[in-house]
């Protein structure tokens, strides 16, 4: 079992997430991440290092002070431990480039500001309007996700709110007409999703395995998804609206097309 260890002086998820992304482009099943939030000390920042150093592992850090960067480069190299440092250099090309200082406070990125208060009302807002409860919503919402079931819609919804987006989604039957506030919204706000055929009736099948329904469901047959997705199609070029196809695609990577395309 390989182990890395991530460590900050606030939450660790910047260095996590880096880490959490390098792990998927290897066949790593026996890797393991130990994770450390706010560090303080340099004994602490001494003692990762050796326990890093014992089991052969490596340490993706991310550490505002000064003085603990130091302490956690000068203790990797007497152990000869690997430490990357995920924020500094990030931080040095900006003090290089736009001649500026850094704050160095611990935990800006979590401050209960402004911010913080508008992801908490975006996420309120999208966990109620979620799977068409409140179709009125939509006129309030900053993005509105149309598709079929399983295309994603409620995890895509609830990451884009944790990011400061009110998300409302409505989802496709042929059998029911969309409501009219959707031909009213501005088609910029709108995003449609596909998914290939047989991917969906995949995902639709396991669907019916875990809550207990029978395997043959007309839910997750070939002929119904396929007549479901020409259905949202139709819509879709209706509306005008940006279509994302999410095959294969994660969560955050179709959450960054659409972002993108609001810039």
């Amino acid at each position: 079992m390989h182990t890395i260890f991530v460590c900050s002086d606030s939450v660790g998820e910047t260095a996590n997430t880096v880490v959490q992304a390098t792990i998927r482009q290897f066949n790593a099943s026996q890797v393991q991440v130990k994770r450390f939030g706010s560090i303080r000390t340099e004994d602490e920042v001494r003692s990762l290092v050796e326990e890093a150093s014992k089991v052969n592992g490596f340490i993706a850090y991310t550490l505002v002070l000064p003085e603990l960067r130091e302490m956690m480069r000068q203790e990797a190299i007497r152990l000869s431990v690997n430490a990357i440092d995920i924020m500094g250099p990030m931080m040095q090309a900006f003090i290089d480039t736009f001649k500026d200082s850094p704050k160095r406070k611990v935990g800006l990125l979590y401050q209960m500001d402004e911010q913080y208060y508008q992801r908490v009302e975006a996420v309120e807002f999208t966990v109620n309007s979620d799977d068409g409860k409140d179709p009125s919503a939509m006129k309030h919402a900053n993005i509105v996700l149309l598709g079929p079931s399983r295309t994603s819609k409620t995890p895509l919804s609830i990451y884009l709110a944790h990011k400061g987006n009110k998300v409302a989604n409505y989802p496709l039957v042929p059998e029911v007409k969309p409501p009219a506030i959707i031909y009213e919204l501005n088609p910029k706000k709108l995003i449609g999703l596909t998914m290939s055929p047989d991917q969906l009736v995949r995902i639709r099948t396991e669907r019916l395995k875990a809550v207990g329904l029978p395997f043959g469901a007309k839910y997750a047959t070939g002929e119904r998804v396929k007549e479901e997705l020409a259905f949202a199609m139709k819509l879709y070029r209706e509306l005008g609206c940006q279509i994302i196809d999410v095959s294969e695609k994660a969560i955050e990577e179709t959450a960054g097309l659409i972002l993108a395309n609001r810039t």
